[in-house]
């Protein structure tokens, strides 16, 4: 029998052998299947088949202990340190809001990152390598856009001149690349 939560959230079961059934396809599945899940956008719940409690923080955590293994790791060690280190402190409730808005700030920005490096590169001989470092760069960002839902459109801005956008867009550019070289300290 398929089930399947009513707001289209599909119900996956943990069994005590660690194995995860898909209750939307009647089949079982893996770690990895649940990541490929999350890359194209479908929405999951992961219960202990036992007693029915929701267990998908942990099998989130364990996706992202499986992708970093795997040898190319986005979470930098002094990250992870710091993040450690709130656990039991008085702001520990405040981190996952504060970990939420950055990376959807952070993916609402990434698409005028992308025009940016673009334009920034057009008919020149860097072009093709500017091509080439945002394709990797959208990799390693996709699991983010697919884990989280599409944010609402802003109202339109005053139309605003290239030179100007293209100058904050470098500023922006220059302050996340301040903040990533302070985050590998």
């Amino acid at each position: 029998m398929k089930k399947q939560a009513s707001d289209g959230v599909v119900i996956v079961k943990k069994y005590a052998n660690r194995r995860l059934y898909n209750t939307e396809t009647s089949s079982y599945i893996t770690l990895d299947h649940l990541a490929a899940m999350i890359r194209a956008g479908r929405d999951f719940k992961v219960v202990d088949a036992k007693t029915d409690e929701d267990i998908t923080h942990n099998v989130l955590t364990q996706i992202i202990m499986e992708e970093e293994s795997r040898g190319e790791t986005m979470l930098p060690v002094n990250f992870l340190r710091q993040l450690i280190s709130m656990y039991g402190d008085s702001m520990q409730a405040m981190v996952p809001g504060y970990l939420e808005a950055s990376m959807d700030s952070f993916r609402r920005n990434q698409e005028q990152f992308k025009s940016a490096v673009e334009g920034a590169f057009a008919n020149t001989p860097f072009a093709d390598m500017a091509k080439r470092n945002l394709a990797m760069f959208e990799a390693a960002t996709q699991g983010f856009q697919a884990a989280a839902p599409a944010p609402a459109p802003t109202p339109a801005a005053p139309a605003v001149s290239k030179d100007a956008e293209m100058a904050a867009l470098k500023a922006e550019l220059a302050a996340l690349k301040d903040k990533i070289e302070k985050l590998g300290e």
